[in-house]
């Protein structure tokens, strides 16, 4: 018998894969906080302020009273923007780009709790992960679902198949 792969009408190969997953949530995290690292550093020279990971991780350092706080905010933001492009290259699919953008704030959210040694409460804190979360979800489905709309040549048609 033969070992020939079986034709199942669908486009995609869609077969679960937790190493893939996994390797994509790794790949994304380091990405995100990677960048994230870097925005906030050049947000810190901008406003002559001391480099720290309270920044990213201390909840409290998330508020509008003073340039610094804006220019962190700034940072998450563009980060948001800078995560849409990263699920479009990493992930690829428009229905995993909600699954992984909540993902990626969750670990955040339990990073922040284990950083703090308390839950995050502020309204400032929530109100901008949700808002980049959602900006990374749908800016990413935007990408994703454009390549995936793509039309798919036919220049092949008349190639022999062997099977």
């Amino acid at each position: 018998m033969s070992k020939m792969k079986k034709l199942t009408g669908s486009f995609r190969y869609t077969q679960w894969d937790p190493c893939l997953i996994i390797s994509q949530i790794v790949a994304m995290q380091s990405v995100l906080y990677l960048s994230l690292s870097l925005l906030v550093a050049i947000m810190q020279d901008l406003t002559d302020s001391t480099r720290t990971l309270d920044h990213i991780f201390e909840y409290h350092e998330l508020h509008v009273r003073d340039n610094e706080g804006r220019a962190i905010i700034l940072a998450f933001v563009f980060n948001a923007i800078f995560g849409a492009f990263a699920l479009w290259t990493i992930v690829g699919r428009t229905k995993l780009c909600l699954d992984f953008s909540c993902t990626y704030h969750c670990i955040h959210l339990l990073i922040c709790w284990m950083y703090n040694g308390r839950f995050p409460t502020t309204f400032s804190w929530w109100t901008l992960n949700i808002a980049c979360a959602a900006i990374t979800c749908v800016t990413g489905e935007f990408l994703c679902l454009r390549t995936e709309l793509q039309a798919i040549p036919l220049s092949n048609i008349g190639a022999k198949v062997d099977l």
